[in-house]
């Protein structure tokens, strides 16, 4: 036998053991990314929720719509400058697990940051603080988007990814609605303060960390092939060649971007429905609870479609879901309607963050998945910084109506080019 032939035969041999090992350790991996979804998803959708941040900026601003888009802007800011430094930080390791606690601490620390600044400082140093703050977030997030992915994708197989986000989304969703609603009326109250929501995001913190100690149960096989340790630099200068290798995923990477711009309006919604309804500690526990139930229900229908039909379809559902919610809340107003549009939207952002993450998964091959997550959520997010910005411009100079129309219409592009362009990546000869 020649020697590239004993070296395939070896190869194929490693990739069995691999398969085995992953399908051996799957309840158990399964059983703690659940538990570490559960609890760190439901201390982030505190924060991340379109109720909670935004509603504590304007506060802080003395109304300054503006400062609210700025805001979320410096977040989705740092999540774009990290994904492609996070994918050479990874890419050459045969476990990624260990670089994860550290990437998913500093998210924490980020958290406790934020609410301790609303204890300890006064005046618009609060502010300043909390907008530094989101702004490392977004840094830590933009890595983590990519390690976690990695992580996911070699511990789960395709086929059960919708079952587990389905899952772990559905749980945090219960747990997030009954800390929404501590958090609203019992925390902020009806006349919300700094501390009020210190206090809140005090208790995200010491969920979400809860949550990223869950990952301790989780058993991480070693690929047989990882990419060489190369620099950022040299790493850059490959993507192109990537890119040409791939074009469905070109156009889905586009299409994701143009759907994500949409993403503008997610802070204005509460502000909008806030001059009917007020920004009280209840209301804002209402509306919260509604994001949150709706996306943890929505979850499981999310998650079953996509294990029987791919994560393309759900994509395209969960943008028409999303237009349909935002169309209804600029044409009626009152507590009840405002309800049911959050639990729309809920439901709608959560079937797209989940289809365009794991969407990502199913292109190319496996030693270069950390990189292609890296370019895909570096352009989305590229999007999601120029989009609560923007909003934040059109909400002060023509209303509430204009940026909530200019969502709808890349909303509708972004799915328009996935539905025509961009073919079910099952279908394709990846996996």
């Amino acid at each position: 036998m020649q020697a590239t032939e004993l070296e395939s035969t070896e190869l194929k041999a490693a990739e069995l053991q691999y398969t085995r090992q992953v399908k051996k350790d799957l309840p158990r991996n399964f059983i703690a990314h659940l538990m570490h979804g559960m609890f760190g998803q439901t201390g982030f959708r505190l924060v991340m929720a379109p109720t909670f941040i935004p509603a504590y900026i304007l506060m802080l601003s003395g109304g300054s719509t503006l400062t609210v888009g700025l805001a979320l802007s410096l977040q989705a800011l740092g999540m774009t400058l990290t994904p492609l430094f996070g994918a050479t930080l990874i890419e050459y390791r045969k476990k990624v697990l260990p670089i994860g606690f550290l990437i998913g601490g500093g998210m924490r620390v980020c958290i406790l940051a934020i609410a301790l600044s609303g204890f300890f400082l006064e005046g618009s140093f609060v502010l300043y603080s909390i907008l530094f703050f989101l702004l490392m977030l977004g840094l830590f997030q933009g890595m983590q988007g990519v390690l976690f992915n990695v992580l996911m994708a070699k511990v789960i197989p395709v086929a059960k990814r919708g079952r587990l986000t389905g899952l772990r989304n559905f749980f945090a969703g219960i747990t997030s609605a009954g800390v929404a609603y501590i958090g609203g009326k019992y925390l902020i109250g009806d006349v919300p303060t700094a501390m009020g929501y210190s206090w809140t995001f005090l208790l995200a913190f010491v969920l979400t960390s809860i949550g990223l100690l869950m990952l301790l149960g989780v058993k991480e096989p070693e690929p047989p092939i990882v990419k060489p340790k190369i620099g950022l630099k040299r790493r850059l200068k490959e993507i192109p060649r990537l890119l040409q290798e791939d074009p469905a995923f070109v156009k889905y990477v586009v299409a994701r971007s143009l759907a994500t711009m949409g993403r503008m309006a997610m802070p204005f919604y509460v502000l909008y429905a806030g001059q009917t309804i007020g920004l009280t500690g209840q209301t804002l526990a209402i509306v919260t609870i509604a994001f949150t139930l709706s996306g943890t229900i929505s979850n499981l229908i999310w998650g079953a479609i996509a294990d029987k039909h791919g994560f393309r379809i759900t994509f395209l559902l969960s943008i028409f879901l999303w237009v349909v919610s935002t169309l209804l809340l600029m044409l009626v107003d009152g507590l009840i309607v405002t309800t049911i549009v959050f639990i729309g939207i809920g439901a709608a952002v959560q079937g797209f963050q989940n289809s365009s993450q794991n969407l990502t998964l199913e292109f190319g091959d496996r030693e270069n998945l950390p990189i292609r997550i890296a370019i895909a959520n570096t352009t989305s997010e590229i999007a999601g910084t120029v989009g609560p910005l923007l909003g934040g411009i059109l909400v002060t100079l023509l209303g509430y109506s204009s940026v909530f129309v200019t969502s709808i219409v890349f909303l509708m592009i972004g799915g328009i080019v996935v539905c025509y362009y961009v073919p079910e990546p099952r279908k394709a000869t990846y996996n």
